[in-house]
């Protein structure tokens, strides 16, 4: 999914560790081969060419977080959007080029885009209601790895345990001696001071421009991508979402950049046991 992946845990017995962390990777491994976009055959591009109008059966894994990207999509009114590819895939040309996607690609990327374009079935089917369609799951599905990687450790019961991919990271019960884990959030605004927390069996996830943004004409792009106007964002906000799994976190931290700090925290506040911090970067 373009990230590392990293994985710690606390054992008494380094072997058990060893084949812990192994199971897990495992599992990260598979998922990354079913919903990475970066990777020309995986089930989540096979599904872009296969679903046209034709329903399509996919694995559980990822219709279960297409399942839980249409939701968030249809709660945030479209400020999170799985179909957002084609728009994305314009930004990160402009990201190597240095160049602004013209008004007529980014229309005709729009023309693709469209959290009602996907239709999800019971049988656990997927249609596609137009062509060249092109679905992204970079803003869930790296929490949706850490929460199954965890799962394998806690099976293997290995419970005091952080997984982290690019910003996302799930933690398990407490380290030993401790109330939770301290996770240190960056405050990107001007000489504002980091936040620790200390959490425990929760998601946790940061979303905004801090490390992936472009600069073209003196102006600040970020790589999160508003499906409503197809742009990246200019409006600068940092989003830290605290919520029961890591799929919800990575999600949600993903909508509330698009919709700022006020509508951001409206949404994570409809979902129970979730918090938001979300601030805009002067």
């Amino acid at each position: 999914m373009g990230v590392q992946a990293r994985i710690v845990m606390y054992d008494a017995s380094e072997a058990r560790a060893v084949r812990a962390a192994r199971a897990a990777f495992d599992c990260v491994t598979a998922l990354d081969a079913s919903m990475s976009d970066y990777k020309p055959d995986s089930e989540l591009n096979r599904l872009c060419k296969t679903a046209v109008h034709r329903p399509t059966r996919v694995s559980r894994d990822l219709f279960e977080t297409l399942r839980l990207g249409a939701e968030v999509a249809e709660r945030s009114s479209g400020a999170f959007d799985i179909t957002v590819g084609p728009l994305v895939g314009l930004w990160r040309a402009a990201r190597k080029s240095g160049a602004l996607p013209g008004p007529a690609a980014i229309s005709e990327a729009k023309r693709r885009v469209g959290r009602g374009m996907v239709r999800l079935r019971r049988n656990r089917t997927v249609e596609l209601l137009a062509a060249g369609m092109r679905l992204d799951l970079g803003g869930i599905a790296k929490g949706y790895a850490c929460d199954a990687a965890l799962a394998a450790l806690r099976r293997l019961g290995r419970r005091s345990a952080l997984v982290e991919m690019g910003g996302d990271l799930v933690v398990g019960d407490a380290p030993p001696g401790a109330d939770g884990w301290r996770v240190e959030v960056a405050n990107p605004g001007a000489g504002s001071p980091r936040v620790m927390l200390t959490v425990a069996r929760c998601g946790v996830s940061t979303s905004g421009d801090t490390e992936q943004f472009v600069e073209i004409g003196g102006k600040r792009y970020s790589h999160v991508v508003d499906p409503a106007t197809g742009m990246g964002l200019t409006t600068r906000c940092a989003a830290t979402v605290i919520a029961p799994c890591g799929a919800l976190s990575d999600a949600l931290s993903t909508a509330a950049c698009v919709l700022g700090p006020d509508r951001g925290r409206a949404l994570v506040a409809e979902y129970k046991g979730s918090r938001s911090m979300i601030r805009a970067v002067e």
